[in-house]
């Protein structure tokens, strides 16, 4: 899986800190705290018909991973959203657009790591893209990574911040594999999530997804079990394994920038009988009715 380029981006009109620019000329100064240490946190929000699906939950999100880091400034929800929306309309953009949201710590007056050093903050990036679901509809390829995913002892995943070596490096082992994506591990061997993706599994008709203690937590993760829940599904929470993967019925990704994406291949195996299985169908067609019909308003 390749993201490939999109003519209707070139021209883009950025938002850092309220200011619009051309994607050409946006910049942010080589003193911020993200050029510096990746000190940072980050949000992908969706925009379905001039709605932003699930927005308050991902500011919320993007918030607590704020606070956690000890940012001196927030903005507020209402403030995050104002540029959103201004974003949204100087690119002319209501549907189909993928919007990356970072939140630095701010512009330090020398390099260095303390914070500080940091006077002038934070930094509000607001980058809107044309690009619908990124994840073949028609099925992905997995490869386990050996790059294992931190626990709260290294690096807590409840912050959601832009530090993503890790996924990086098994991003990379998926690519010369050959793979779309890499399946990542924690520190114990259990399923933790792939380098970009939450995941997954059907067996014996129940809906089943790891733990997150070493991964973030998932907006979408979030409305699928919801989904389950409301619908009477059968769904658990807990530890899965390789070998809970490898005999699975089926196994499905989500996240906000792919929704739902069925995996067919794991490590060479094939997953259940090697198509799309009527749960994972399901599911997808119960998450678009919500995107159609929930969300903030922020265009016309």
């Amino acid at each position: 899986m390749l993201q490939t380029f999109d003519d209707r981006n070139r021209n883009l009109i950025v938002n850092i800190n309220g200011r619009l620019s051309h994607r050409d000329e946006a910049g942010i100064s080589p003193f911020d705290s993200a050029v510096q240490g990746g000190d940072a946190v980050w949000e992908g929000l969706r925009v379905y018909d001039g709605r932003i699906f699930r927005l308050t939950e991902h500011l919320d999100r993007l918030r607590s991973s704020a606070l956690a880091l000890a940012f001196a400034e927030i903005p507020t929800h209402e403030a995050i959203t104002e540029e959103i929306r201004r974003t949204l309309q100087a690119n002319h953009m209501r549907d189909g657009v993928h919007i990356r949201l970072t939140l630095t710590r701010g512009v330090k007056y020398t390099s260095g790591m303390d914070p500080r050093l940091n006077t002038k903050g934070p930094t509000l990036i607001v980058l809107a893209e044309h690009k619908p679901p990124v994840y073949d509809k028609g099925g992905i390829r997995l490869v386990t990574s050996t790059i294992r995913r931190p626990g709260p002892d290294v690096l807590d995943p409840k912050i959601h911040h832009c530090n993503l070596i890790n996924s990086i490096l098994a991003k990379i082992q998926a690519n010369a594999a050959g793979a779309d994506d890499a399946l990542m591990l924690d520190g114990r061997g259990f399923v933790a999530e792939t380098n970009a993706t939450h995941v997954f599994l059907v067996a014996g008709g129940v809906v089943r997804t790891g733990r997150t203690d070493a991964c973030p937590e998932g907006i979408t993760r979030s409305v699928v079990l919801e989904i389950c829940r409301v619908h009477g599904i059968p769904h658990a929470i807990e530890d899965l394994s390789l070998t809970d993967v490898y005999r699975a019925d089926e196994v499905f990704c989500t996240g906000t920038m792919g929704e739902l994406a069925p995996v067919l291949e794991i490590d060479g195996r094939r997953v259940g009988d090697g198509r799309i299985g009527a749960m994972t169908r399901r599911l997808s067609g119960l998450f678009r009715e919500l995107t159609a019909t929930e969300g903030e308003r922020v265009v016309d």
